[in-house]
């Protein structure tokens, strides 16, 4: 729609905003007019009209099979478009059209913002079905005819109400009419059904909605005003009622076709099942987040205690064993600790990268410097935990083997995300300048035990490819190539 308004017409941002706005509210006219509509809006020249955008009726078949967006035609050609946009009214005269042996009654209907005419709504009537209208039928009928005076004068959609329409309850999922009074004149079967679940035992037509509301809404200290302004549809809000055994959500859209508040539409939809699985999902999340939070609080512990155990060891090598033992267990309850603070199984792991390094870096404090460039992205709980794995004993292995006692240095880890959707890649590199590899030195060869589990979690379980080689400007550089989920 923003290319055609910008390409044919003279409006301007503000106008196509609400017409924007419009859009997103005007399936409800569709559904309640039992109609298409087709948004036309006069070109700059002002000679013809172009559609800009097309809604089809959930309630009732189409008039239209194909898709009218973009359609040109001029001016003169349809009268009624012509009478709408130049007198500013609905026009309802004329004979029904006859399209494809289908009988068409066709009505226009002024857009007006600020007492300037933007565009023409063209309602379109599938006439073929008609039959003798039921109390659900004329509720619906008249609901339409009153939003679409609304809409000629300018005061719907309402600007400063701007909710998400998509999950918003519709026509169908349950109608309540009321009168000025908030009195209920005329309730849906599917809405009664819901008020009957929220504890209602009598008839709702009658009754003031409002106050019917709150007294089926448990009791929490003092009554909610906007849950009372919203039932009894003063307002246009929308909300939820939790009542002992059901939750309906609630749409109120007050009635004001000539100005004077008549009355209003309370859109309902039971949401009792929907909510029940949310709860049952958000304890789910909470078990497995307390599941991973317990495991970095195991994996702590047997960190200390390993560290205990190496105070203890007389033999050098002994010790380093357990220290180097300390830092993979430690890499692991990074991961685990990150996940325990997300809802769900995937992590940022550039965070956790820093933390690696940072963890890592204890080995030589102020002598090698290590720092991080590029973007990991989220990574899934699969991957993050052995990769992390795999950049602690890479970095370790740099900065124990890369620089001689006393030596000064630096380690880059960059992290560079590629390929397509489908195959997606991570290419990690991890680089120092230290005295490099020794003459003929073979990574995918050596006896190193860090080395080994690198190409074990590398190739085997994260089914990438692992390189070692010499840097050309000196020290010495590490690839991984490593499939991962497109999305970041």
């Amino acid at each position: 729609m923003n290319e055609l308004v910008r390409q044919h017409t003279a409006l301007g941002d503000t106008d196509l905003e609400w017409l924007h706005l419009l859009v997103s509210e005007w399936q409800l006219l569709s559904d309640l007019s039992f109609a298409d509509l087709i948004l036309w809006v006069p070109t700059r020249d002002g000679t013809r009209y172009v559609s800009v955008a097309q809604m089809r009726p959930n309630t009732g078949p189409t008039s239209y099979q194909n898709d009218m967006v973009g359609h040109l035609v001029p001016r003169g050609r349809r009268p009624m478009l012509d009478l709408a946009l130049d007198e500013g009214r609905i026009v309802r005269e004329g004979d029904p059209e006859w399209r494809e042996e289908v009988p068409v009654r066709v009505e226009s209907i002024p857009v007006c913002r600020e007492g300037r005419i933007l565009g023409v709504i063209a309602r379109n009537t599938n006439l073929l079905t008609v039959r003798t209208p039921s109390r659900l039928e004329l509720t619906y009928l008249q609901s339409a005819s009153d939003l679409a005076q609304m809409i000629a004068a300018g005061t719907f959609p309402f600007a400063d109400q701007q909710g998400d329409t998509d999950v918003s309850p519709r026509a169908g999922d349950g109608l309540i009419r009321l009168d000025a009074d908030g009195i209920v004149q005329y309730a849906s079967p599917n809405a009664l059904s819901a008020y009957h679940r929220l504890g209602l035992a009598a008839d709702l037509v009658g009754h003031h909605l409002g106050q019917t509301t709150t007294e089926l809404a448990p009791a929490r200290g003092a009554v909610d005003e906007a849950m009372v302004k919203l039932a009894s549809g003063w307002a246009p809000r929308e909300a939820e009622v939790e009542g002992s055994d059901g939750v309906i959500q609630l749409r109120a859209i007050p009635l004001r076709p000539k100005g004077t508040h008549i009355g209003s539409l309370v859109l309902l939809r039971d949401v009792t099942e929907l909510r029940r699985r949310e709860r049952e999902l958000m304890t789910k999340d909470a078990t497995i987040r307390e599941i991973h939070h317990r495991v970095k609080n195991n994996l702590q512990t047997v960190a200390a205690l390993l560290r205990l155990q190496a105070r203890r060891i007389d033999s050098e090598r002994g010790r380093e064993a357990l220290v180097e033992a300390v830092r993979r267990v430690g890499s692991i309850a990074i991961v685990h600790e990150t996940l325990s603070q997300n809802l769900d199984e995937r992590v940022e792991f550039d965070e956790i990268a820093d933390r690696v390094l940072a963890m890592v870096a204890e080995i030589s404090p102020g002598r090698v410097e290590g720092r991080r460039s590029g973007r990991f992205g989220i990574l899934d709980a699969e991957v993050a935990t052995p990769l992390s794995m795999v950049l602690t004993e890479v970095l370790q292995n740099a900065l124990e083997h890369g620089f001689r006692p006393g030596d000064t240095g630096e380690v880059e880890v960059s992290a560079v995300r590629g390929g397509t959707r489908k195959d997606a890649r991570l290419l990690i590199t991890v680089q120092d300048n230290g005295v490099g590899l020794p003459e003929g030195f073979d990574a995918h060869t050596a006896g190193n035990l860090g080395l080994q589990i690198v190409r074990t979690l590398v190739e085997g379980e994260l089914g990438g490819t692992f390189e070692m080689n010499s840097a050309p400007e000196g020290g010495t550089r590490v690839l991984l190539d490593i499939p991962v989920r497109g999305d970041l």
